[in-house]
């Protein structure tokens, strides 16, 4: 599986899985109240969206990116990368890898056709704080997708760090991608690759493909 193409499953399935907001609830508990949420708001708007795709972005503002630790996220993606930059390069490391990501999510959210989703019970090893959420996709015609989300909680509110995709980690993928970036030109060069594409991501009105390289 490519990246390109376990980032574009990746997702179409991210929004709809869904992300923790509330300690009083369980992960999996809020993993499937925010699937809800998402999809009736995807349904009641789906007219507007087709005919003003950018819209998006503000779906996605909303109910997407207050439940993601970003910063988390980019220290595990660089790895000792991280600890070797600067404070100014972090920043703006996390910054575009956010925006990467918010892009390529919105252009996947107006994909979303209604496909079954099954939830299972969350998982918690005694010596981690991460908790971890099994679903699995099931569209017409094709096999189910495992779908495993991993989420710690931050300051009382449980944020996503990761996602699973049959197997396949979304932070293991883009850090063999990015280190391999770094060493051979550094970690300004990654940033600017970043801010190119992400300048790219939007062409007037329409949305563009942002995946993964």
């Amino acid at each position: 599986m490519t990246p390109k193409y376990l980032y574009s499953l990746l997702l179409y399935v991210l929004f709809i899985g869904g992300t923790a907001q509330a300690v009083a609830q369980s992960a999996g508990e809020v993993v499937k109240t925010t699937s809800d949420q998402v999809i009736a708001k995807l349904q009641s708007e789906r007219e507007e969206l087709n005919a003003r795709p950018e819209k998006i972005y503000g779906l996605v503002d909303d109910l997407i990116v207050p439940q993601f630790d970003f910063n988390s996220m980019s220290k595990l993606v660089l790895g000792k990368n991280w600890r070797a930059a600067t404070a100014a390069q972090q920043e703006a490391f996390t910054a575009q890898f956010q925006t990467l990501l918010v892009r390529t999510y919105a252009k996947a959210l107006l994909e979303y056709s209604d496909d079954e989703i099954t939830y299972h019970p969350e998982q918690k090893s005694q010596d981690s704080k991460i908790v971890r959420v099994k679903t699995d996709i099931a569209r017409p015609g094709s096999s189910k997708i495992p779908i495993n989300y991993s989420l710690i909680n931050k300051d009382g509110a449980w944020k996503v760090v990761d996602v699973t995709i049959d197997g396949i980690s979304l932070v293991s993928t883009y850090r063999g991608s990015f280190a391999a970036e770094i060493r051979n030109k550094g970690l300004d060069s990654l940033i600017q690759q970043l801010v190119d594409k992400n300048n790219k991501a939007i062409v007037g009105n329409s949305i563009t493909d942002t995946g993964a390289k």
